[in-house]
């Protein structure tokens, strides 16, 4: 084995041991890194840290790219396994991953749906990571529309979408659904910030005492999104 192919193994290594560190921290000090720390627990001085993080934003930059990929192929891999034809079982898959992930991993749901990190901004880069999980659903929601299996209209008629809200939801619309009509796009993004409320919401305790049957109330609220939806 080539020498370079050593050094960048051992180098992978340590970036993966650093940041299973970190991850631990995140569950004593939330998003309140400290390179110190993670390098008294690591058995090394902590200029070494250094080495492979050049600052705390760089480690948090990493945390947070794992946490969106994780939970965008969590995501993923749930709707890919239900049947295409299924549109309510893929909506209600992709929903059942988003929260049991987010109850599997607590402290990485909450460093990247959380309190934002005092002082730190997450660069462009973390975009794509972050948006693999709504992805999932637009594909869903386009699903629909070309095959002519959503309803435009659901319920009572529905406020006209302002000037500047109906220019957001075309431009979201147009990379994740972009066929579907402004006024499905605009309840897909109402449904999926419902969606992450109330993951947040019982994982952050604003549940207690008021819903007793966690998973029959999420269930009946996704599918309650759903069909507002329009699927």
């Amino acid at each position: 084995m080539k020498a370079t192919s050593i050094r960048a193994r051992v180098r992978a290594e340590m970036t993966d041991e650093i940041k299973v560190i970190a991850r631990r921290h995140l569950a004593t000090d939330g998003a309140n890194l400290s390179l110190r720390a993670v390098a008294r627990d690591l058995g090394v001085v902590s200029s070494a840290i250094y080495r492979y993080f050049a600052s705390r934003d760089d480690l948090l930059t990493a945390l947070i790219l794992d946490a969106y990929n994780s939970l965008g192929q969590t995501v993923e891999d749930r709707e890919r396994a239900v049947e295409r034809d299924d549109l309510t079982g893929r909506w209600m898959a992709v929903c059942d991953a988003v929260r049991g992930w987010a109850l599997e991993r607590p402290h990485e749901y909450a460093l990247i749906y959380g309190s934002p990190v005092p002082g730190y901004q997450a660069p462009p880069d973390t975009i794509a990571a972050a948006t693999r999980a709504v992805t999932v659903l637009g594909t869903i929601i386009q699903d629909a529309a070309v095959t002519g299996r959503v309803q435009t209209r659901t319920g009572p008629p529905a406020a006209e979408l302002p000037d500047e809200v109906a220019e957001d939801v075309r431009r979201a619309g147009s990379v994740i659904a972009p066929d579907v009509p402004d006024a499905v796009t605009a309840r897909a993004l109402s449904a999926w910030v419902t969606l992450f409320g109330l993951v947040s919401f019982e994982l952050f305790g604003q549940l207690n005492n008021v819903v007793q049957h966690r998973d029959e109330f999420f269930g009946h609220q996704m599918l309650a999104q759903a069909r507002f939806v329009g699927i």
